[in-house]
């Protein structure tokens, strides 16, 4: 079972094992990880969602939406090029290890 581990915008990390196939919003919130507030549920209705990726993340992630780009514009916090909703990325085995970074807001 891979691991993500979350940092949070003070540093603290939190390390979650995820199924494969779940989402990366439904391991931040099924890991407690308090920066993850997904007041949607993973229904690409908001942002609050939103995680940073890093450049050599994003080429093993889907693409982004239209949908998703546009729900990114609401975002609370600077969007960087990894940014990402967290609730459209589905787990995978080679995600293992990865830290992932929250915003400091939603």
């Amino acid at each position: 079972m891979p691991q993500l581990i979350f940092k949070e915008a003070d540093g603290t990390e939190t390390t979650v094992d995820v199924p494969v196939g779940k989402s990366v919003m439904e391991a931040a919130r099924d890991g407690n990880v308090s920066g993850v507030v997904a007041d949607c549920g993973g229904a690409l209705a908001c942002a609050t969602c939103h995680c940073y990726f890093t450049e050599e993340q994003v080429t093993h992630l889907p693409a982004k939406s239209e949908t998703e780009e546009d729900m990114l514009e609401f975002a609370n916090a600077e969007l960087r090029p990894g940014s990402r909703l967290s609730c459209q990325i589905p787990v995978t085995d080679e995600m293992d290890g990865w830290v992932i970074e929250v915003p400091d807001t939603q």
